[in-house]
């Protein structure tokens, strides 16, 4: 069942979600060359904490960090820990947050110092291919036009979107329904509506879109481990169209 918020509810998701989007500013600031991610987590950790909110990652299914951080070829779900960031990586940085009992979500991958063309292009097209993702979130759309937008950025640039994993609804609970596919055909799936709460969630890889689960359980990588971006953004459904709930403020080049 998919979930239709008020305006006050929205409200509450919006808190939630200024918390994710400014502690991924913060980290923004501290990544660098030679740190260890598991530096990342505690720092994000205290962030949160002192904002009076809690990881919604911790401790979910029995995932053992605060926030996800995906290195180069890692899609997903990549757990911090002694791994050293180096000039050049690219680092997706994935933050749930709950707060007075409502959830947000957003992911956005960094560069580590200079990065090369192909890496850089990567990160651009997959945060361009949320945002058209984002523009079909609209009343009377259907779920797949979300889907099909995110999938023709990506493959017109010779880039390919990940199956596996989807985005979610989001409120009360970190994932609701519906799922959203970041493929699919224009035009299918669930009518759209305004109250609905999406976190969109592109995964574009430069090569193979197939992954596979590292011993861990939970690292996913690409399975030519060739490079891999992440962008999300929480986003409601209002009747005049889509509202990002967690929008980032990017560091001054």
């Amino acid at each position: 069942m998919i979930m239709l918020r008020s305006r006050a509810e929205v409200e509450k998701i919006e808190a939630a979600c200024m918390i994710v989007a400014d502690t991924l500013g913060f980290l923004e600031t501290k990544i660098k060359a030679g740190m260890a991610t598991a530096e990342l987590d505690s720092l994000a950790e205290g962030y949160i904490k002192e904002r009076g909110a809690v990881s919604a990652f911790k401790g979910y299914k029995g995932y053992p960090a605060n926030i996800c951080t995906s290195i180069n070829e890692t899609v997903v779900h990549g757990i911090p820990g002694k791994q050293i960031l180096k000039e050049g990586d690219i680092i997706a940085v994935d933050i749930g947050v709950k707060f007075n009992g409502y959830f947000g979500d957003a992911a956005m991958t960094f560069p580590v110092g200079g990065i090369s063309e192909e890496a850089k292009k990567l990160l651009a097209v997959t945060e361009e291919s949320l945002y058209r993702g984002i523009e079909n979130a609209r009343p009377d759309k259907r779920l797949c036009d979300i889907s099909s937008a995110v999938q023709e950025c990506a493959e017109k640039s010779g880039f390919s979107v990940v199956r596996e994993f989807v985005g979610h609804g989001i409120g009360t609970k970190m994932h609701e329904d519906p799922q959203i596919p970041n493929f699919g055909v224009a035009g299918t799936g669930p009518r759209l509506k305004a109250g609905m709460v999406l976190a969109i969630e592109p995964m574009v890889n430069a090569g193979t879109y197939r992954v596979e689960i590292l011993e861990d359980g939970w690292t996913a990588v690409t399975k030519d481990r060739k490079l891999s971006a992440h962008f999300e953004h929480t986003v409601y459904i209002s009747d005049s169209g889509p509202e990002i709930l967690t929008k980032w403020r990017k560091k001054k080049q």
